[in-house]
């Protein structure tokens, strides 16, 4: 199995219903895209101000297999969501890793 996590970090033109609508597309993942075991996003609640460094909205993934995470990137729900993210992403941190 595999884990995929990564953190957005957004500009000044996100609104809150962008990163509602945002955050319902990323749950709709699961069920969606083939191998994915285990999904959560959300939206970053910290109180440790000083570490955020500007990054709201997390997702966690977990996927059967090396290949399901591959077969990720260029699925056509996860296209939709990258051309959503068009003009209001800042920066994205991704970190992916066998379990």
């Amino acid at each position: 199995m595999y884990e995929h996590m990564v953190f957005f970090k957004f500009n000044e033109r996100l609104t809150k219903e962008k990163e509602q609508e945002l955050l319902t597309m990323l749950k709709g993942f699961e069920g969606e895209i083939p191998g994915i075991v285990e999904l959560s996003a959300g939206i970053n609640v910290t109180e440790e101000t000083e570490n955020i460094r500007g990054y709201t909205l997390g997702l966690r993934v977990t996927f059967d297999s090396k290949q399901s995470l591959e077969d990720y990137g260029p699925h056509p729900v996860h296209q939709n969501f990258v051309k959503a993210l068009d003009g209001v992403i800042e920066d994205v941190v991704v970190v992916d890793y066998p379990i």
